[in-house]
C-alpha cells in the first residue's frame, strides 16, 4: 500500500524475479533467513510443486508484502548470510556455441547444479573424482540438506581440479542424470509391484480367506471434512485431501477405528500404480506408503522403505535416499500413526522428524491416525474421515456385496439394516458396515440386534462357526474350548491397551507363551489374529483394533465385577478406546455401573456415559438415576460430534422423555442444518432428526452465521409448541433472526404458556420476543449500561437492520451508545434526507444517545460535499462527542469550507479526528475548516512515506496526507518514490506520477528518496527535480538509488537553482556500480565521492545477453566513476563486437546503440568475441581507444581471429609502449600471444607466463 513506512531502498518486481532466477534451488533457505513462517513456505511449496523459480519468487513476494522493512538492504543481508553472490556473470552464450565450457564455474552455476538432482551429490562427487574420504566428511556435517552437500562437493572439486571446469561439470551431470533415471525407474517399478500385492488382496471379512478383492472393486468414498478456522467443512471427494490449495505440505488425516484410513491409503496406491486418470497422484513420480505399525525401532525411513517396500529388489538404502532427495515430485503417506510403536518416544527417528516438519520439508506428507500425535507440526492441515452415509452404503452393497444378484438382493440387505436401527449409526463406520452387509447378504438367520455389543458378539460367533464348518474332521472339542475360553487372549489384549504406550503387536513367541501354541494357531486361522512382518521379524496383531478392544472388554468386565481398582484404567482413555468401555458395559451389567460412575468423573465423560448406557439391552430402571443426573445438566449436540455421538444423545433424550424425566436444557451448538426443520422435527447437518421431547424445558441454539428467516422461525416455534414442558427458547450470538413474526403464524398455545423466546445479540443486549405484540423487546432487567455497535461491509441487510434497530432502541430508551463503527458499509452517497445511507439501501437516522462514530472503508472517497453531509448528520446526534476517520482506507478532504460547517458543532466543540500517517492524529478546526495536529507534544511523520507503483487511489491518499501535513506544519522526514514516477518526472513544478497525479512541493518535507529501477532521468529532467526540491522549503537531502536508474553524469552548474547551493542541500547517488556513493557538487554540477577513504570498482561486464538498459546503466556509472577519479580495475566487453570510432575516443558496441567513452581510470580491458574475425583497422581502433584510457595497463583479446601483425599504428604503439601496457591475445586454439609494441608482431609467450583462465 502506498504510504507504507519504509526506511531503506525498496525492492521492485524485477529485483525479485532477477534474484529468483539466480538462487531458485535455495529458496527455502532464503525464506528462513527472511523470517518467512514455515507454514507459509510449506504452502508455497505445495502450490508450486515442480517450479522452484516460482517458489522462490512467491516467497519473496510474501516477504515484501508482510515484512516491516522489505528493503534491498535486508534482502542483501539475507543473501550474504547464505554466502550467495548474485552478481556473477551469466553462463549463457549469445551464439549457442558453448564457448564458455572453458570458463570457471560461477557461484550461480554452483547453486543451479546443487539444486538439480541434489540427492545424487555422492554420485556427482564420484564422477568428479573426489576421494571417498572427502565425500564421507561432507556427509558427516550436521544438519546439512542434500543441496548443501552438493554445493560442498562442487566447491571441493573446484579447489582441486586443473581441468576446464564447465565442460567437465556438464559431462559429470549428464552421467549422473543417466544414473538417476535408471535408479528412479527401478525404484518406481518395485514400489508399484509391492503396492499391487497389497491392493489386489483385500479381505472384507477376515475369516473368509478364499474371497479376495482388488481395492477398486470395494472402495467407496466416505465423507471427508477439513478443519478451517476452527470449524469442520465438508469436502466433495477424498481426492481433495491432496489437491486442497489451503493445505500445508503436512496433512493429518484423522478417523475413528474402522473409518477407512488404511483403505484410503491403499486407494491412493492403486490410483498411482494403475495410473488412474484424474487422480491427484496420477503424475506423481514417487509415492511412498508406509504402515507405521511395522516400523518399531526403525530410525531411518530409507531403511524402512528398503525393508518393507523393496525387500525383493537389489536397491541400496543410499540409492533410495539419493533418488528421493533428487526427485521434485514425491508424496509420502504414513499410515496409522496411532499404532506406531515409537509414537511417544523422544528418540529422533526420521518419522518423528517428518511429523515435526524437520525433514522432507519440500515434500507432500500425509499422516493417518485415530488421534493427533503428541508431537507434530501445528501448522499441519487437519482432515477427518466421517464414514459412510446412505449413498456410500448403497454404492458398496451394489458394488461389492450383491454383484449381479439384482435389486431384490440389495433391498434385502437394506431391509435388514432397517430392522436393526441400533446399528444404523454404527454402520456409518465402514469396517462394521462392510462386515454387516456381507453377513446380512449371506446369512439367512441374520437377526435383529439391540446394541453394538450384541452385533459384535454375533459377528465373532460367525468367525468361529465358519471355521468349524470348514474343519469338521479336526478336534472340534478343542476348537469349542478356544471359542468359549479366551481369558488369556483377553488379558493379553487388555494389558496391551492399558499401557501408557499401547502395545498392539506381540512377538510370535510371546503370544504362544501366553495362549499356548494350539490356541495361538487357532485364532490366527480364525482371522482374528494376523501375522505380520516387522523390522524385528514376525509379530502377531489383531485384525483390527476394534477386535483387540472386544477381547480386552471381557477382561475388564471380570476386573470391574470383582474388587474394583480404577487405577487400572489410568491410561485407558475413552476418547481413544470408547468401544472397550461400551463392550464392557454391554457384556456385564454389574461392571457397567462402576464404569459409568468412573466415566462421569472424567472431563467430557458424560458423552461416553450415554454411549455406555445404551449398550444395556435389559430394563433401564437400574440406570434411571444416572439418566436423571445427566438430564439435570445441559445436554449438548455439537457440530464437532460425529453422527454416532449425536444419535446417542438423542437416544438418551428419548429415554428421558418416555420415563417422564425432566431435561433441563438441550444445547444445539452449530449443528442445525440450513433447512432448520423438516416434518415437525429439527434437522441436524448430519441428517439426523430431533423430534419434540415432552420433558425438555429449555432449548438453546447457537449458530455460526445461521440465518433463520421468518418462514424457518415459524417452524422452530411450531417445534417448540410440541415440547410440552418447554419454558424457554434461546438463540445466541451467531444466529440471525427475523425482526418480527406475524401474530397469526405464532402457535396460540405458546402465548398461553408464556414461553420465553430470547435472543442474545452478543454485546450485552438480550431481547425477548413479545408473543402478544409480535416484536422484540428488551426487558428492563436486561438493559445494558452502554452499547457498542459495529456494522461491516459483509453484513447482510438483515444484520444491518438489527444494528439500526438497536441504535433506535438505545435512543428511545436513553441507553448510551459509546461507539458506532461503520466499516466499509456506507453507500457512495453517504447521506440522504439527513440520514446515513448504507450500501444495503437502508437509512440510519441520527441517534440522540450516540457518543462516537468511527468510519473506515477500503477505497472510500469522501469529497468535500459528502464531508459536509456527514457533519450535518453529526449535528443531529445530540450527545455525539467524537467523529473519527481512519486514513488508511479513506480519502479525506484536505480542508472544509468553514462557512458550511454547522455552527452548533463549533459551539459543542465536537472532536472531528483523523488518524493519519505514522500514528499522527489531526483534529478539524471547526472555526477555520483546517486540520491541525491533535493533542500536545511534538508532531512529526518520522518514518518514510512510501509511494510505489500501485493504484491511483493509493497515490491519491498518500499525496493528500502529505499535503495535509504541510498545511498543518507537521514535518515529514522522508518521501520515498519507488516505481511511481512517470517518464516526464515533473510537470508544472510538481512531481508527476505514472497514475497521472501531481505531487506538489511540501513545505515540511525533509528528504526525498527516488529508488525507481530503470528510470531514465536526463539532464533537463534532473534540473526539473532540483527545481522541485528548491520549493520544498525544509528539504535537506535528495537521494537516488536503484538498479538501472539512469542519472546524468553531470549537470550544468548554471542551471542548478542558486538557493540549493546556499542551503547546502545534499544530492546523493547511493549504491551505484560497485556499491559506490556519490555527492553532486552543486557549485560545479559534478559528482564526487563523499568523504575520505579509498573508492574502487572491481570487474564489470558488458555482456551481449544483458538487457540494453543494463549495459547503458553500467556504461554511465563507469563514466561517472572515471570522471570522479575512481579507479576501475577491469572491464570485460563480452560478445558485443566493439568498434572504435575514427579518433579512438569511444567504443561502439555494434550489437546495440551504445558506446563506451574514454575511461581515464580504467586499468584493464578485455574484449571477448568467439568466432569474430577482426581486420587491422578494427584492431588499431581498439589499440587507439586503449591509448586514450591513460590508466590501462593490460589489454586482452579472447578467442577472436586477428591479423598476424598490426601495422599503420606506430604512434599508438609507441604510446602504449611508453606506458608499459601489456597487450595479450588468447586465440581460438587457446594459444597465448603477446603484441610486440615495437614491431606490431604477435609473438608466443617466450616468458612462459601462465595464462589465468579463472578471473
Amino acid at each position: 500500500m502506498s504510504g507504507k513506512r519504509k526506511k531503506e531502498s525498496a525492492v521492485s518486481d524485477d529485483d525479485l524475479r532477477d534474484l529468483s532466477s539466480k538462487i531458485a534451488g535455495l529458496w527455502r533457505f532464503l525464506g528462513r533467513e527472511l523470517k518467512i513462517p514455515q507454514q507459509t513456505l510449506d504452502r508455497i511449496g505445495s502450490n508450486n510443486p515442480e517450479d522452484v523459480t516460482a517458489k522462490c519468487y512467491q516467497s519473496l513476494l510474501y516477504w515484501r508484502k508482510n515484512s516491516a522493512n522489505p528493503s534491498k538492504e535486508v534482502l542483501e543481508d539475507a543473501r550474504r548470510a547464505m554466502n550467495i553472490d548474485t552478481e556473477e556473470r551469466s553462463d549463457s552464450s549469445s551464439d549457442g556455441q558453448g564457448d564458455h565450457n572453458v570458463h570457471p564455474v560461477t557461484e550461480q552455476q554452483r547453486l543451479a547444479s546443487s539444486s538439480e538432482k541434489a540427492g545424487m551429490w555422492r554420485y556427482l562427487g564420484k564422477e568428479l573424482h573426489i576421494p571417498k574420504s572427502v565425500l564421507d566428511n561432507i556427509d558427516m556435517k550436521p544438519s546439512r540438506e542434500a543441496v548443501n552437500r552438493c554445493h560442498d562437493v562442487l566447491c571441493q572439486w573446484e579447489q582441486t581440479t586443473s581441468e576446464p571446469p564447465r565442460l567437465v561439470l556438464k559431462q559429470a551431470q549428464q552421467k549422473v542424470n543417466e544414473i538417476y533415471t535408471e535408479l528412479e525407474k527401478k525404484l518406481t517399478a518395485a514400489l508399484k509391484m509391492t503396492y499391487r500385492k497389497q491392493y489386489d488382496a483385500i479381505q472384507p471379512i477376515p475369516y473368509i480367506r478364499d474371497r479376495l478383492y482388488r481395492i477398486d472393486r470395494i472402495f467407496v468414498e466416505g465423507g471427508v471434512k477439513v478443519l478451517v478456522a476452527g470449524s469442520w467443512e465438508r469436502l466433495t471427494s477424498y481426492q481433495d485431501i491432496l489437491t486442497d490449495k489451503r493445505a500445508t505440505l503436512l496433512r493429518v488425516i484423522e478417523g475413528d477405528p474402522g473409518y477407512g484410513k488404511s483403505t484410503l491409503a491403499l486407494e491412493f496406491a492403486y490410483d498411482w500404480g494403475e495410473g488412474v486418470k484424474g487422480s491427484p497422484v496420477e503424475n506423481v513420480r514417487i509415492l511412498i506408503i508406509l504402515r507405521l505399525r511395522q516400523l518399531g525401532g526403525v530410525q531411518s525411513i530409507y531403511q524402512a522403505i528398503k525393508w518393507f517396500l523393496l525387500s525383493e529388489e537389489n536397491v541400496q538404502v543410499s540409492d533410495i535416499k539419493a533418488v528421493i532427495e533428487s526427485c521434485h515430485s514425491v508424496k509420502i503417506i504414513l499410515d496409522g500413526h496411532d499404532e506406531y510403536p515409537d509414537r511417544d518416544s523422544e528418540d529422533q527417528s526420521d518419522i518423528r522428524k517428518i511429523v515435526m516438519r524437520e525433514m522432507f520439508q519440500d515434500l507432500n506428507v500425509s499422516l493417518t491416525t485415530r488421534y493427533l500425535p503428541k508431537h507434530y507440526d501445528q501448522s499441519a492441515r487437519r482432515y477427518k474421515l466421517t464414514g459412510f452415509d446412505d449413498r456410500a452404503r448403497d454404492e458398496y452393497i451394489h458394488k461389492a456385496v450383491v454383484g449381479d444378484a439384482g435389486e431384490q438382493a440389495v433391498r434385502r440387505v437394506k431391509q435388514k439394516l432397517k430392522d436393526n436401527p441400533i446399528l444404523s449409526d454404527l454402520c456409518d463406520v465402514p469396517l462394521i458396515f462392510v462386515m454387516f452387509a456381507h453377513m446380512a447378504h449371506e446369512k439367512k438367520d441374520f437377526r435383529k440386534f439391540k446394541s453394538v455389543t450384541e452385533f459384535f458378539r454375533y459377528m465373532i460367533q460367525c468367525f468361529h462357526h465358519h471355521l468349524l464348518s470348514k474343519m469338521r474332521d479336526t478336534n472340534v472339542g478343542q476348537m469349542r474350548r478356544f471359542e468359549n475360553d479366551h481369558a488369556s487372549l483377553d488379558q493379553m489384549a487388555f494389558d496391551g491397551l492399558s499401557k501408557e504406550h499401547q502395545q498392539l503387536s506381540w512377538s510370535v513367541e510371546e503370544v504362544r507363551r501366553q495362549l499356548g501354541d494350539d490356541c495361538c494357531e487357532y485364532y490366527v486361522r480364525l482371522g482374528i489374529l494376523i501375522k505380520e512382518e516387522v523390522a524385528s521379524g514376525v509379530e502377531i496383531r489383531f485384525y483390527h483394533k476394534l477386535f483387540c478392544e472386544w477381547f480386552a472388554a471381557h477382561h475388564l468386565a471380570r476386573l470391574s465385577a470383582g474388587v474394583w481398582d480404577p487405577s487400572v484404567l489410568e491410561y485407558v482413555h475413552p476418547y481413544d478406546l470408547q468401544y472397550l468401555y461400551r463392550f464392557t458395559c454391554g457384556l456385564s451389567q454389574d461392571s457397567s455401573e462402576r464404569l459409568i460412575n468412573y466415566l462421569r468423573k472424567l472431563p467430557g465423560g458424560d458423552k461416553f456415559t450415554i454411549l455406555c448406557l445404551l449398550e444395556q439391552t435389559g430394563d433401564h430402571d437400574k440406570f434411571m438415576d444416572v439418566v436423571r443426573d445427566l438430564c439435570r445438566e445441559t445436554l449438548e449436540i455439537s457440530n464437532d460430534d460425529n453422527k454416532l455421538m449425536q444419535r446417542s444423545t438423542l437416544q438418551l433424550l428419548e429415554i428421558a422423555s418416555s420415563r417422564s424425566v425432566p431435561t433441563v436444557c438441550l444445547h444445539l451448538d452449530r449443528c442445525l442444518s440450513e433447512a432448520i426443520t423438516t416434518g415437525g422435527n429439527l434437522l441436524l447437518n448430519s441428517g439426523l432428526h430431533v423430534p419434540p421431547f415432552s420433558t425438555l424445558e429449555t432449548i438453546e441454539i447457537t449458530g455460526k452465521g445461521l440465518n433463520i428467516p421468518e418462514e424457518k422461525m415459524v417452524g422452530v416455534l411450531a417445534y417448540a409448541d410440541k415440547c410440552d414442558e418447554l419454558k424457554e427458547l434461546k438463540f445466541n450470538d451467531g444466529c440471525l433472526l427475523p425482526l418480527t413474526v406475524p401474530a397469526a403464524r405464532i402457535p396460540s398455545s405458546l402465548k398461553t404458556r408464556n414461553i420465553g423466546v430470547r435472543y442474545d445479540r452478543g454485546h450485552g443486549l438480550v431481547y425477548r420476543f413479545d408473543l402478544g405484540a409480535d416484536q422484540w423487546v428488551v426487558p428492563e432487567s436486561n438493559i445494558p449500561r452502554s452499547l457498542n455497535v459495529t456494522m461491516k461491509a459483509e453484513d447482510s441487510q438483515l444484520e444491518q437492520q438489527w444494528c439500526v434497530q438497536e441504535l433506535n432502541l438505545a435512543s428511545a430508551a436513553g441507553i448510551p451508545t459509546s461507539c458506532l463503527r461503520i466499516d466499509g458499509c456506507l453507500s457512495e452517497g453517504f447521506t440522504a434526507g439527513g440520514n446515513l445511507l448504507l450500501n444495503s439501501g437502508l437509512h440510519m437516522p441520527p441517534s440522540s444517545t450516540l457518543e462516537t462514530i468511527e468510519i473506515t472503508g477500503e477505497g472510500l472517497d469522501i469529497p468535500e460535499e459528502k464531508m459536509i453531509g456527514l457533519l450535518a448528520f453529526t449535528e443531529k446526534c445530540e450527545r455525539l462527542k467524537k467523529l473519527t476517520f481512519k486514513w488508511e482506507q479513506l480519502l479525506i478532504p484536505v480542508s472544509v469550507p468553514a462557512g458550511k460547517i454547522p455552527p452548533s458543532l463549533k459551539a459543542r466543540n465536537i472532536g472531528v479526528l483523523l488518524h493519519s500517517l505514522d500514528d499522527l492524529v489531526y483534529r478539524l478546526n471547526l472555526i477555520k475548516g483546517k486540520w491541525v495536529k491533535h493533542g500536545s507534544g511534538t508532531a512529526r511523520i518520522g518514518d518514510t512515506v512510501y509511494l510505489d507503483h500501485r493504484e491511483q487511489d493509493e497515490h491519491k491518499r498518500t499525496v493528500r496526507e502529505l499535503t495535509r501535513a504541510a498545511a498543518a506544519g507537521v514535518p515529514t522526514a522522508c518521501l520515498q518514490l519507488d516505481g511511481c514516477l512517470s517518464k516526464a518526472v515533473t510537470a508544472g513544478g510538481n512531481l508527476l506520477l505514472n497514475s497521472g497525479l501531481h505531487v506538489p512541493p511540501s513545505s515540511t518535507l525533509e528528504t526525498i528518496e527516488i529508488t525507481q529501477a530503470r528510470l531514465d532521468i536526463p539532464e533537463e529532467k534532473m534540473i526539473g527535480l532540483l527545481a522541485y526540491a528548491e520549493k520544498c522549503e525544509k528539504l535537506r537531502k535528495l537521494t537516488f538509488e536503484g538498479k538501472h536508474l539512469l542519472i546524468p553524469v553531470s549537470v550544468q552548474a548554471e542551471k542548478i537553482p542558486p538557493s540549493l547551493k546556499t542551503r547546502n542541500i545534499e544530492v546523493l547517488l547511493l549504491h551505484s556500480l560497485g556499491g559506490l556513493d556519490y555527492n553532486l557538487k552543486l557549485i560545479e554540477g559534478k559528482w564526487v565521492k563523499p568523504g575520505p577513504g579509498t573508492a574502487r570498482i572491481g570487474r564489470i561486464d558488458l555482456y551481449s545477453s544483458n538487457l540494453q538498459d543494463e549495459n547503458e546503466w553500467r556504461i554511465r556509472e563507469l563514466t561517472r566513476a572515471s570522471t570522479a577519479g575512481i579507479p576501475i580495475a577491469r572491464v570485460d566487453i563480452d560478445h558485443c563486437s566493439p568498434v572504435a570510432d575514427q579518433s579512438g575516443s569511444s567504443l561502439a558496441l555494434s550489437r546495440s546503440q551504445l558506446s563506451l567513452p574514454i575511461l581515464s581510470t580504467l586499468q584493464e580491458l578485455r574484449i571477448v568475441d568467439e568466432g569474430r574475425r577482426m581486420d587491422n583497422t578494427e584492431v588499431v581502433g581498439i589499440l587507439s581507444y586503449t591509448a586514450h584510457c591513460t590508466a590501462v595497463k593490460d589489454l586482452w583479446f579472447w578467442y577472436q581471429t586477428l591479423p598476424d601483425r598490426v601495422h599503420g599504428a606506430e604512434s599508438t604503439l609507441s604510446t602504449l609502449r611508453s606506458r608499459n601496457v601489456s597487450v595479450t591475445w588468447q586465440d581460438p586454439r587457446l594459444t597465448t600471444k603477446y603484441l610486440n609494441l615495437s614491431t606490431g608482431q604477435w609473438e608466443l609467450d617466450r616468458r612462459r607466463r601462465k595464462v589465468c583462465l579463472i578471473s
